[in-house]
């Protein structure tokens, strides 16, 4: 998989990116991310991307032309599965999303800033907007980090344990049931029964029960969905 964020703060993403999973996915070749910086587009000398709002009204908008001159010629070089902007009024990232995302090739993701980005970028290039929650962050650099964890985990090879990302939360509609590791009896608090029988059966079964259960109470709403998809 290869993934191109188009962004005007690319130092925001040595943290995210320069770590633990993502780092380890990217030493083995299994996924490479491009930081493209869209202000090395920008036509002036202060390499500006914003300008005010046609119409009057608060906050800066990112200039058309450069994003458009950035995303035309990053197509003339690939072809793209997705051109996705991280944005608070797009579709609600979920589990389902972001496995269908890891099985892409080639990904754009465009980071919004300020008060958002011009209309028509959105018109003419996006084929898909993704939002991480129903809020307003500063810019769209920390939930495309996000976005992009939470498929780059899922790829075949990423995890020591592949098996592990299968009983995530949200997998199977359903929250994950309890777990514990050792010891067995931390102050008076001890791991169930079940979990320490050895039989593989009883425990399937438990877990599968508590996370019913865990989901029942928390997340209702995640069943709720799965009725309504039958």
């Amino acid at each position: 998989m290869h993934i191109d964020i188009l962004t005007i703060f690319p130092e925001m993403f040595e943290g995210p990116f320069k770590h633990s999973i993502i780092k380890r996915s990217q030493e083995k070749k299994l996924v490479s991310i491009r930081l493209v910086n869209i202000r090395d587009w920008a036509t002036d000398k202060h390499k500006r991307m914003d300008d005010y709002q046609y119409g009057g009204g608060s906050g800066m908008v990112m200039m058309v032309e450069p994003i458009s001159k950035c995303i035309e010629a990053l197509k003339e070089e690939n072809e793209y599965d997705e051109i996705i902007y991280m944005s608070p009024d797009g579709e609600l990232l979920n589990q389902k999303m972001a496995n269908r995302y890891s099985t892409a090739g080639r990904l754009m993701i465009l980071c919004g800033h300020y008060k958002g980005i011009d209309e028509r970028i959105r018109q003419m290039y996006i084929t898909r907007e993704i939002s991480i929650g129903s809020y307003v962050l500063s810019g769209g650099e920390l939930a495309a980090a996000v976005f992009v964890d939470s498929i780059v985990r899922l790829i075949p090879g990423v995890l020591n344990d592949e098996t592990s990302a299968l009983s995530d939360s949200f997998q199977d509609d359903l929250l994950s049931p309890p777990v514990y590791t050792r010891p067995a009896n931390f102050k008076g608090h001890k791991v169930p029964d079940i979990l320490l029988s050895g039989n593989d059966k009883l425990i399937t079964e438990w877990r599968m029960d508590q996370a019913e259960k865990r989901t029942k109470i928390r997340r209702p709403d995640l069943m709720r969905d799965t009725e309504m998809e039958e």
